[in-house]
């Protein structure tokens, strides 16, 4: 305990209230907080039409996936961010730093909206995209720290979960204000002008909300932990080495990585990120319902995030972040499943009665996940794959005796591949638009829908199902800012937590949704990439419980 006691101002008080400063430390670090998640579900939520205006010199599907990638690209940076700031803010203090990560963000964000296209300078596009993403990435590698560290060392001992769960909310509230800007632009400029221009507009106005940001941490001053320390020459004067160079403290890294926080990014973005491309991409919900669903599933679910913080601070951390990576372990293939059916309940019922069968010689039978769109699929078997793969068709695959021609079965119908090996490309590229000409004819008799029917979709019974996922999603992140703030000494705190969060947050999340497309391009089943989140869940349960400290009535100071 006494290297979470050094020398900082003397604790407050079990009954201290919400006073008019702490008021406005939690409104500056969580409109921050709104910020950088604003940029990142802009950027999710207009993947699709991104991938037309920057990747399009290749087809959609792999389009939509180098989109995907671009989006990874952000996550890759934030641990790398994460040092660089985590270290300035033990060596410049909480309010500086935040401030620094804070513009370099808004100017990745804003300008994404002024880059050209592929149509208009060609290749460049992406990589300038790219870059973009990076930079944002970076920045944000340092903002989650800062904000957590910020708030916690205000607040009194006994009220940390409550008042640090104000910044877990920003990022549903980022979402929210995200798909709400979105859903206006597209309403007054019209679906096919937002689609060619109008989608730069969430972008560009984003700086607004920059602005007030900037204007409301300028006001604030420096973290009193902070100020004590650096007073009684208590702070790292080498927050890397401290942080990295002494077992002890990597311990608890590992343990907090591994024992929380992967958990928690695969429970999180699982509920707010994953839903919403399973809707639009495998259930073919039209995009503004399904942002809609999401939007008010947000909002029905954003208070719970207040109440898992402040139920921490009476119980534990580990008690209520623990419940919701078991719950959810267990209960993701249910939960999709009745989501299909309250979405798409033609796919559902297609599925149910006419399952598609691809029956092939497994040696016959390549990956199908082609990022960077530079395959081309000759084999009878990966022919036949490979559309159902762009179609966005669920599927099983049948092994058949070696060298037998791929078949794809419907139900009962039955429409042989053809071999593509020995044919020249324009040959085989003709060839193949007439067998896929007969294949989507076939599946569409079948009864699979080309897009969800409006009129079919249960709105009810799809809110109750995505309020349930974000419900634990509430569950697990609520508390989690100050389980990590709890975990670590003052003098190197925003450098070692910011690393695992990141790594746990960047990657293990940020990276879901192209992981778990890849999942199911190769196996064809639409609930495939689910193992995904469902194993990272159920992992982090079983090392939380044996090794996560309780950390709620530690002194941070």
């Amino acid at each position: 305990m006494t290297e979470h006691t050094e020398g900082v101002a003397a604790p407050r008080g079990a009954n201290d209230s919400v006073t008019a400063e702490d008021f406005k430390v939690i409104a500056a670090s969580s409109v921050g907080s709104v910020f950088e998640w604003l940029d990142f579900f802009l950027y999710g939520s207009l993947a699709v039409i991104l991938s037309k205006h920057f990747f399009s010199g290749v087809d959609e599907t792999t389009a939509f996936t180098l989109a995907l990638l671009a989006f990874g690209a952000g996550f890759a940076v934030r641990p790398f961010g994460a040092i660089v700031f985590g270290h300035l803010g033990d060596l410049w203090g909480r309010k500086n730093t935040f401030l620094v990560t804070l513009l370099l963000m808004g100017a990745a964000t804003f300008s994404v909206g002024l880059l050209p296209t592929y149509a208009q300078i060609g290749p460049a596009s992406p990589w300038i995209l790219v870059a973009m993403r990076m930079l944002q990435g970076l920045s944000v590698g340092g903002v989650y720290g800062g904000a957590a560290t910020y708030v916690a060392e205000h607040a009194p001992d006994n009220r940390r979960g409550f008042y640090t769960s104000w910044i877990q909310i920003t990022a549903t509230v980022g979402m929210a204000l995200s798909l709400s800007i979105i859903f206006t632009t597209r309403t007054i400029m019209g679906e096919e002008v937002f689609a060619d221009w109008g989608w730069r507009i969430p972008f560009l106005g984003s700086s607004i909300l920059l602005g007030i940001t900037i204007w409301i941490q300028m006001k604030l001053n420096e973290s009193p932990v902070y100020l004590k320390m650096k007073s009684s020459g208590k702070a790292s004067k080498a927050p890397l080495k401290d942080a990295f160079g002494n077992w002890a403290n990597v311990k608890i890294i590992l343990i907090a990585l591994f024992g929380a926080i992967v958990g928690q990014a695969v429970v999180w973005y699982c509920a707010q990120f994953y839903t919403l491309f399973f809707l639009e991409r495998v259930l073919k919900v039209e995009s503004a319902t399904a942002n809609l669903l999401i939007a008010a599933a947000l909002v029905i679910s954003t208070p719970l995030y207040i109440f898992f913080g402040w139920l921490s601070d009476k119980v534990g951390r580990k008690p209520v972040m623990m419940a919701a990576c078991l719950i959810a372990g267990l209960t993701y293939f249910p939960l999709f499943k009745a989501l299909t059916a309250a979405a798409n309940p033609a796919l559902a019922a297609a599925a149910a009665s006419s399952p598609v069968v691809v029956y092939a010689d497994p040696d016959d039978c390549t990956f199908q996940f082609d990022p960077i769109g530079g395959k081309i699929f000759r084999n009878s078997c990966d022919i036949a794959r490979s559309y159902l793969t762009r179609a966005g068709v669920t599927y099983t695959t049948l092994d058949a005796p070696a060298g037998t021609l791929a078949e794809l079965r419907v139900g009962e119908t039955v429409l042989p591949s053809f071999k593509g090996e020995a044919l020249p490309d324009a040959e085989l590229k003709t060839q193949k638009a007439e067998w896929e000409k007969n294949a989507g004819a076939m599946v569409a008799a079948a009864g699979y829908p080309a897009k969800a029917d409006p009129a079919q979709v249960n709105v009810p019974l799809v809110l109750l199902i995505l309020v349930a996922m974000m419900s634990l999603a509430a569950m697990v992140y609520g508390p989690m800012a100050a389980l990590l703030v709890e975990l670590f000494p003052a003098r190197i705190r925003y450098t070692s937590m910011s690393l695992p969060y990141h790594i746990g947050v960047g990657w293990t999340g940020g990276f879901l949704p192209v992981v778990a497309f890849a999942i199911v391009a190769e196996t064809g089943n639409m609930y495939s990439g689910l193992w995904y989140p469902t194993i990272f869940a159920l992992f982090t349960f079983v090392v939380g419980m044996v090794v996560l400290p309780m950390t709620h009535k530690r002194m941070i100071h």
